[in-house]
């Protein structure tokens, strides 16, 4: 019967299908796996208050949310899309470029902006937007905004994954020395990052090619539009 502990897997499938409350699907499949292991209620407790206290560096990201919201309330997001549209000839795609840039700058110094939720969704998506209606001189359409959206997020993962290795104390850079230590062969942490920059360099030419091509789809789009009309 030792197939019996793989019920949490079940449980989270079956919480997952029906789009129930995700913590609390984890944690009722976590209990029932212990429960047929043969672990008691306290010691699971016991667990999972440990293992939280000792991942709790993951819920920071939790603090920003506050900073988020008060800078939507006090117009963070309307100051950046008019300062935005005050810059004449930028288009959306030069200005995910430049984004990009950043992002892996960044990267380089070991400093984190935010993410998906605490920057690019309240800053960066809305400025793409205001550079892409000045560029068309029309608002968009929902699939333009929503083509905008994924764009914005594809930037950021892109940088953020071609770029977090290009530190030299960056987690990757560490992990890929230690086991090269571990196989008996000798790790150079510095070589490590100095590869990583080349990966870097080579994303910023291939998503810039990536993010004219679009700015080139969006005036074909315009003139199409004003051929019509």
């Amino acid at each position: 019967m030792e197939w019996i502990k793989l019920i949490g897997i079940a449980i989270i499938v079956v919480g997952f299908i029906y789009k129930l409350d995700t913590i609390a699907t984890v944690v009722l499949a976590s209990l029932v796996t212990a429960l047929v292991s043969g672990v008691s209620l306290v010691e699971f407790l016991e667990i999972l208050g440990r293992e939280f206290s000792n991942q709790r560096v993951l819920t920071i990201f939790m603090v920003t949310l506050p900073l988020v919201g008060l800078s939507e309330t006090f117009g963070l997001k309307q100051r950046s899309i008019d300062l935005i549209q005050k810059i004449k000839g930028l288009t959306v795609g030069s200005f995910y470029t430049i984004y990009f840039f950043f992002r892996e700058l960044d990267g380089f110094f070991a400093i984190r902006l935010g993410g998906q939720p605490q920057f690019v969704r309240p800053l960066v998506q809305p400025m793409g937007q205001a550079a892409a209606e000045s560029q068309l001189g029309r608002k968009l359409t929902e699939q333009e905004s929503e083509a905008l959206k994924a764009r914005a997020a594809a930037n950021d993962n892109f940088a953020n994954f071609f770029a977090q290795n290009t530190f030299v104390g960056a987690g990757g850079v560490l992990l890929v020395g230690g086991t090269l230590d571990q196989l008996g062969y000798e790790s150079n942490y510095a070589g490590i990052a100095s590869a990583s920059l080349i990966v870097a360099g080579v994303a910023l030419l291939v998503v810039g090619l990536y993010n004219y091509l679009f700015d080139r789809k969006l005036l074909a789009n315009k003139l199409s539009k004003g051929k019509d009309e």
